[in-house]
């Protein structure tokens, strides 16, 4: 990897929380519950797999206790949600990735433990969804595993959404994440901690390798950095 721990650290920082955008309302209790109704309603299962292709990866923040490398076809993992807080602001918003129509996206199926189905895609929308209306939305997807076959819950970008940032070119896309950050910490270790997190799960996007390094060059340009200066 060409992005390196040391080079996020030079750009690392926190800004103070905006908020929400002025005049957006935030989800209520009732809402998540209403929301993991429907869901359920569409599909219900003793287990509940959760596909992960981005932060909830190196961050789940639910007891796991299966995993399976998984692929989903007809979606890909990009940087098509803007962000104006948590990693970005309203003077300089983040990207976030999310799975966007077309391709395909290796990431990893987990399952989580039986029982609470209900309470458990309430605590993963809670995490998952901030804005309301949401951009990022859930929904149900078949991923293939060498066990077969499965369904699982995960998160898409709604291209009508007021967050989505649609497709832009790898070098402004990694411009952005260069430099952006928010209360939740810098764009840029987002982005090192989940290409970290693929490459120890054998897996290598290629969009999200090519950005990192476009990162890592920004980041030693913006600093004065010769190419062959050891920041590790």
């Amino acid at each position: 990897m060409d992005l390196t721990a040391a080079l996020v650290a030079l750009v690392e920082r926190t800004e103070p929380d905006p908020g929400p955008e002025p005049g957006a309302t935030e989800h209520t209790d009732a809402d998540f519950a209403q929301m993991a109704d429907d869901l359920l309603a569409q599909f219900n299962a003793d287990d509940l797999w959760v596909f992960a292709y981005g932060s909830l990866i190196w961050n789940p923040e639910f007891e796991v206790v299966e995993q399976r490398r998984a692929v989903a076809r007809g979606w890909h993992r990009a940087f098509c949600l803007t962000l104006t807080r948590w990693r970005g602001t309203r003077e300089l918003p983040a990207l976030m990735l999310a799975l966007d129509r077309g391709g395909t996206c290796v990431g990893i199926a987990y399952r989580l433990p039986a029982g609470d189905t209900h309470g458990q895609v309430v605590q993963l929308l809670r995490r998952e969804i901030d804005a309301n209306p949401p951009t990022n939305v859930p929904r149900w997807i078949s991923v293939a595993t060498s066990d077969g076959p499965i369904r699982a819950l995960t998160f898409v970008a709604l291209p009508t959404g007021n967050a989505y940032a649609g497709r832009r070119p790898l070098p402004e896309v990694a411009n952005v994440l260069s430099r952006a950050a928010g209360h939740w910490g810098s764009a840029a270790q987002y982005v090192f901690n989940t290409v970290s997190k693929l490459e120890e799960h054998g897996i290598r996007d290629r969009n999200l390798w090519q950005i990192q390094k476009l990162m890592a060059a920004e980041i030693r340009a913006n600093h004065a950095m010769p190419r062959d200066a050891n920041v590790d």
